[in-house]
């Protein structure tokens, strides 16, 4: 083999592994990708039921508290919906037996996804507006609906979510399901609107 060869190579060689121990000290450096969570005590969705009575139209609000779930490192979200998260336990208080082991057993769960890079570049006073895909998953089988979402970059740890448009679900559907409908009636609902508005107002931490 040249000598010269084998001294370029040799040199070259000596070049990559610094170079290599030189980027893994940058890694190194920057810091860690954040591990989003869901705040339970800054995280709900409000609905607004109106009830139809005798005497007219009767708007009711209701929620859903402590949504909980992680933004997993491959962008997925899983957020578990029981029915001890909603108001329904407060206006109930003692729940039927029939109704009792529902309490903390997930009646849906919602997963998306959503990369958290994007998060994590976003600058403190700046918002980006994405339509997240939630797929719903629950005893009736699996469903998708599209949701436009706003993210807005409150401080260096915290990210408020919010609809970024009306959300309106279809009141005579869900007084078509089983499960819906058994809530509603016990809220003493005979018969409610055609819409039923939802806000979603939650936020992202920095774990």
């Amino acid at each position: 083999m040249d000598v010269r060869f084998a001294h370029a190579r040799s040199a070259l060689s000596r070049r990559c592994l610094a170079a290599a121990g030189l980027a893994g000290l940058l890694l190194a450096a920057l810091p860690a990708q954040a591990a989003w969570q869901l705040a339970p005590d800054q995280s709900q969705v409000t609905a607004t039921i109106v009830e139809i009575t005798p005497s007219g139209p009767v708007p009711h609000t209701h929620r859903v508290r402590r949504l909980q779930g992680d933004l997993s490192g491959d962008g997925t979200l899983r957020l578990p919906l029981r029915l001890n998260q909603t108001d329904v336990m407060d206006k109930l208080g003692q729940l039927p037996t029939w109704l009792s082991g529902l309490a903390d057993t997930p009646l849906a769960t919602v997963v998306t996804q959503f990369p958290p890079a994007r998060l994590d570049a976003l600058g403190v006073g700046e918002s980006l507006t994405e339509t997240l895909m939630l797929r719903v998953q629950s005893d009736k089988g699996n469903r998708q609906e599209p949701l436009e979402v706003r993210f807005t970059r409150e401080s260096a740890d915290t990210i408020h979510v919010e609809n970024a448009q009306r959300v309106v679900l279809d009141g005579q559907a869900l007084m078509s399901d089983q499960n819906a409908r058994s809530v509603l009636m016990l809220l003493g609902y005979e018969q409610i609107g055609d819409e039923v508005p939802i806000r979603l107002d939650a936020t992202l931490v920095d774990r």
